[in-house]
């Protein structure tokens, strides 16, 4: 399309009545309305009920009766969305018609209804039809002028006009079709929009009122033209052998004969020829590329189509119900009520597709209740590992007790440590303002069911005494709180710090040494403890002074922990989840990485417990031995052995190393480092502290894989067997883990309402982040060279060679 082509309609052609939506207005109402009264006198009691009086113009004139909206009383937000049609047409409008819009408010007297007043023509300067959002400046205490030129501009001064200005316009062309949609690129701008105007509100204050308007749009722009004046359109055909565009009145219509193909093709009626429908080779070759799509891919019309047409043949394919549940037109009635016929005689789905369906995506109650009757199959084991997750999709939810949330009391009703832990989930989310009634409904339905419980035949405590060995978790979390807050008041170095620590247990609160009865850890329901041993418990060097406290068990043992407050650590808690999580897909494929799943629990928004592993750090070991090998020779010699190790613990290094280089690289887990890379004394290598994860980094140019320098030297070098081992182990496990790349997406796509910093400021990014590491687009073969490339890359930047990227990456680790 040439600068030249316009397609428009004429005015003096539109034979229909003026038609505007008064929307709402914007901006806080102005103390006292009278701009006579004085700024001292407010009106606090009274509610104000406003309506908009819509008056047109015409060359200075009025034209027809004004009309009013209704009474709007619900501040501070007044929203009308009222249509207003007036009597004149807009073939009787002139280039100068104004539309004159006041607010009254009529709780007051009639000296200070006038709330202000604000003119806008309906032509542009380029003689064209406004159309779409219009947004008012009111002119406080002024009723709007309908002369020409006006004393009452709606339209903000050019030389006012700042970024919200820039953007709503953008927007206004935006939703007019102006601007080519691109779904999930939009989704993220309107949520970048949202934040500059609340930056912009709160820099600018409240100082001025807006009334939004919505002018009614055209196929076309409507061009202003005087009725019976004599119009001549150029031809288009040049004299030069130019391509000449015609232009197609009916684009961008929905094609009448293509809608009622598509209603036909999804009626009930034609469900009978459906039945017997069975695709073509060519057919199935794009189904089955379809059902291999990751839960985050959307599926164009086609696809859509393709799969409903045959929905039939497909109900013995369990991975295509949940492709299937996303071609249904839920809105349409008979459609969504065939939808559930079939979803019920389908094949029974994995529990990983269970959880796709309680995304975010699916609002029917009948999909949600189908997918929790899935996961009535999975055993206690495989449920505590998606708890977490599943205690966040409460929040898509359409009901406080949903069946969700009465399936996951009543099993944790059957097992004590499912009952911990959905305590504890459900409490740290209480202090979420938008959904605190609904984690509460849940915590309170959890109460009342436990208590009613009596008490077992063998032995087993009633449902009372069960719900109060619970509720001390909470008392001796606050009491550590307490310990903590005294402990960094002591002036002094750490040592005194750890001295004020033993001597508060041992004195005034000598009732935390022994525990009057057994507490369930918080950690591990299942172990009983029963008091903290003074003598070993300490205090960690760092800002927050975190506890480690040695708790004695019931059967004699110690139990180990860290007590952290000052700190989120919700996305440590659910960074270990998913290293416990792949740990037992691995083991499952009979490969045993040994890596150190530790224990997390966040029991407050800043506080929480996490299992001491006892470990040196690497930065320690290398300052104290020079090596990671001449440490494990300390720990594990063998004068015989490769490296004069074990091969044993020379193994288990290996395969540690292994399984978290290719966990952090998944995650996307930034800020490694030598002081937060531990070692254990049988050679098992792990990772704490996950501050950043999903590719955040605070460093610049992270290299793809974490692996330092010292731990390949530990192998025996690049070119030694055991390295060639370490990256076999790192393929296999890629590999393994891919397979499962549904499990870990569905598992973070639930976590997109949580309150985790990583996930929050970004959840559609952060998941398509997670999409791209897992190479869905490669089959296995391709993708152990994909790997072995960027471990071979990683390396590259340990032994820094002549080029700047790579000598960026080596900075990392410095």
């Amino acid at each position: 399309m040439s600068s030249n082509e316009f397609r428009f309609f004429l005015s003096c052609d539109i034979n229909l009545p003026v038609t505007f939506r008064v929307d709402r207005l914007e901006g806080t109402l102005p103390s006292t309305n009278s701009p006579n009264s004085g700024t001292g006198s407010a009106t606090q009691d009274r509610k104000a009920e406003l309506y908009v009086e819509c008056a047109l113009y015409i060359d200075g004139a009025p034209f027809g009766l004004p009309t009013k909206t209704r009474l709007e009383s619900a501040g501070p937000m007044y929203c009308w969305n009222e249509l207003i049609t007036l009597s004149t047409k807009y073939r009787d409008l002139t280039a100068h018609s104004q539309l004159a819009l006041t607010v009254w408010d009529v709780s007051c007297g009639k000296d200070d209804g006038l709330i202000g007043g604000a003119t806008i023509l309906l032509f542009n300067n380029k003689m064209q039809l406004k159309t779409g959002k219009q947004k008012l400046r009111l002119w406080l205490g002024k009723q709007a002028d309908g002369s020409y030129p006006t004393s009452t501009p709606g339209k903000v001064p050019r030389h006012e006009r700042g970024e919200l200005e820039r953007l709503e316009k953008l927007a206004n062309k935006y939703e007019r079709g102006q601007i080519q949609p691109v779904d999930w690129l939009d989704r993220l701008t309107f949520k970048a929009m949202e934040k500059i105007k609340e930056r912009e509100s709160l820099k600018n204050g409240s100082s001025h009122l807006y009334l939004v308007v919505d002018f009614c749009s055209f196929e076309h722009r409507v061009v202003f033209q005087e009725s019976g004046a004599n119009f001549l359109l150029p031809s288009p055909i040049a004299s030069s052998n130019e391509l000449v565009i015609v232009w197609d009145p009916e684009v961008g219509k929905i094609n009448p004969s293509e809608h009622k193909q598509l209603k036909l093709a999804r009626s009930l009626t034609r469900g009978i020829i459906d039945r017997d429908l069975k695709p073509s080779s060519n057919e199935r070759k794009i189904i089955q590329r379809i059902l291999k799509y990751p839960p985050t891919r959307a599926l164009s019309g086609d696809e859509r189509q393709l799969l409903w047409k045959f929905r039939f043949s497909l109900m013995s394919e369990k991975r295509a119900l949940t492709k299937f549940l996303r071609c249904v037109e839920w809105s349409d009635v008979q459609e969504a009520k065939q939808a559930i016929e079939l979803m019920r005689k389908w094949e029974m789905i994995d529990v990983c597709d269970a959880l796709e369906l309680l995304s975010p995506l699916f609002e029917s109650e009948e999909v949600r209740a189908y997918a929790v009757s899935v996961l009535e199959r999975a055993d206690d084991e495989e449920l505590q590992c998606y708890l977490l997750q599943l205690v966040q999709a409460l929040r898509f939810e359409r009901t406080d007790k949903s069946r969700l949330s009465q399936f996951l009391v009543q099993r944790s009703l059957r097992n004590i440590e499912l009952a911990s832990f959905l305590r504890w989930y459900v409490a740290v989310e209480l202090h979420d303002p938008a959904y605190a009634k609904r984690f509460y409904s849940t915590y309170e339905f959890l109460e009342e069911n436990m208590i009613k419980l009596t008490a077992g035949v063998n032995g087993e405590e009633d449902g009372f005494k069960k719900w109060q060995s619970l509720v001390r978790q909470t008392e001796l979390t606050a009491q550590l709180c307490s310990i903590m807050r005294d402990v960094r008041t002591v002036r002094g170095n750490t040592q005194k710090k750890i001295e004020k620590l033993r001597q508060l247990l041992s004195g005034l609160l000598s009732e935390l040494t022994y525990f009057d009865e057994p507490i369930r850890s918080p950690l591990a329901p299942s172990v009983l403890i029963t008091g903290i041993v003074p003598s070993e418990s300490s205090i960690f060097k760092s800002a927050l002074h975190p506890l480690r406290l040695t708790f004695r068990t019931a059967n004699g043992g110690q139990s180990m922990v860290i007590f952290k407050k000052g700190d989120d650590i919700r996305q440590d808690q659910l960074v270990v989840q998913m290293v416990s999580l792949m740990d037992r897909l691995l083991k499952l494929e009979n490969l045993d990485l040994h890596l150190t799943p530790y224990k997390v629990l966040a029991t407050g928004q800043d506080e929480g417990m996490l299992e001491f592993i006892p470990s040196r750090s690497l930065a320690q070991i290398l300052s104290d031995h020079r090596s990671i090998i001449s440490y494990l020779q300390k720990v594990h010699p063998d004068e015989h052995g490769p490296f004069g190790i074990t091969a044993t613990c020379l193994e288990t290094f290996i395969k540690s190393c292994a399984g978290y280089s290719v966990i952090t690289y998944i995650l996307g887990i930034g800020d490694r480092h030598l002081d937060n890379l531990l070692l254990r004394d049988d050679g098992r290598l792990f990772h704490v502290d996950f501050g950043f994860i999903l590719g955040r980094d605070p460093k610049p140019f992270p290299p793809p894989m974490k692996l330092c320098k010292e731990m390949v030297e530990a192998m025996g070098g690049a070119e030694s067997q055991y390295y060639t081992r370490f990256k076999s182990y790192c393929c296999e496990a890629y590999n393994i883990l891919r397979k499962s790349s549904n499990l870990i997406l569905n598992l973070f796509h639930l976590m997109a309402g949580s309150n985790i910093p990583d996930i929050a400021s970004d959840p559609e990014k952060g998941i398509l982040k997670l999409q791209e590491k897992f190479r869905l687009d490669l089959d296995d073969e391709a993708c152990i060279h994909f790997f072995q490339d960027l471990i071979n890359e990683s390396v590259s930047a340990l032994f820094p060679q002549m080029v700047e990227t790579i000598h960026r990456w080596a900075q990392y680790w410095r």
